[in-house]
């Protein structure tokens, strides 16, 4: 998944942001609104990590924008503030949760697992694919009982068909999925790594649709 952080506190940036680079997502990171709107009107976010107090307004009017454009992206709001109208006032403006600092990094991580299944239609962390079982919480593939050893991307990519199976996977969206804002894309990376999966995983679990993207299932 690629995540956007909007957090302008230099210390709880850099610890969130290599918290969930180490959970293999990829991880954009801004410290102003201005910023965070010029990377949300060129990218593809599965998730947005946003602070309420930023250097140039309030993270709750970025919300607001956000949803009166339609941009359904979901949002996770971090905040020092914890007080209950604070609370309301974000998840009105059309935040998904709602973490008050300081908090403790696992339970970020299980609430953004939590936010992001319940946008992909996949209400349970485990999903079962022909042989496969694919378990989204720990990060674990095996077939008919064999763990599946995959690397960095090749999770990625199959997180980002997992979370969408029988449906089209476009080619842009995985490599959304790969990289963070910025990174050099060769033009035969996506199908580099679906190859990678489809000689670990069993080449019928993944179809390709030419010039429209990939299919799980």
């Amino acid at each position: 998944m690629r995540v956007l952080l909007v957090e302008d506190d230099v210390t709880l940036g850099e610890a969130v942001r290599d918290h969930v680079a180490s959970a293999d997502h990829a991880v954009d990171w801004t410290k102003t609104l201005d910023a965070a709107e010029s990377a949300l009107s060129t990218t593809g976010y599965g998730l947005v990590l946003l602070d309420l107090r930023l250097p140039d307004g309030s993270g709750i009017a970025l919300l607001k924008r956000l949803r009166a454009k339609g941009i359904t992206t979901p949002v996770i709001i971090l905040t020092a503030h914890d007080q209950i109208s604070d609370r309301i006032e974000g998840l009105n403006s059309g935040a998904d949760d709602y973490l008050v600092k300081p908090f403790n990094l696992g339970e970020l991580t299980a609430r953004m697992l939590a936010v992001s299944r319940r946008y992909s239609g996949r209400p349970v962390s485990l999903l079962r694919v022909g042989d496969l079982e694919i378990d989204a919480t720990d990060r674990r593939v095996t077939a008919t009982g064999t763990v599946i050893e995959l690397s960095s991307r090749e999770w990625a990519v199959l997180d980002a068909l997992s979370s969408r199976v029988g449906a089209v996977v476009s080619k842009s969206q995985i490599e959304e999925a790969l990289y963070a804002f910025g990174s050099e894309i060769e033009s035969n990376t996506v199908e580099v790594y679906v190859s990678r999966l489809r000689k670990k995983l069993g080449r019928d679990h993944i179809t390709t649709l030419r010039g429209i993207g990939y299919r799980l299932g």
